[in-house]
């Protein structure tokens, strides 16, 4: 989303200029994004990949421990 077309209701002034209080916090959560610049549902892909590996990982290690011995 862009803020670059709002205009904000306390000052009447564009959003993306940031003239006020009010302007600067709508813009901050417009742009808001999470860990390492990345988007939160990118970061939560990442994390949910990670976990699948992980746990694939362990399976792996354990069925090949279990049959080793």
């Amino acid at each position: 989303m862009s803020c670059e077309h709002l205009i904000c209701a306390a000052c009447a002034g564009p959003v993306e200029q940031a003239r006020c209080p009010v302007c600067r916090a709508a813009r901050a959560q417009v742009h808001h994004h999470g860990f390492a610049g990345l988007p939160p549902a990118a970061v939560a892909a990442i994390l949910a990949l990670a976990t699948l590996a992980l746990l694939l990982l362990a399976g792996h290690w354990l069925a090949a421990g279990a049959f080793a011995g």
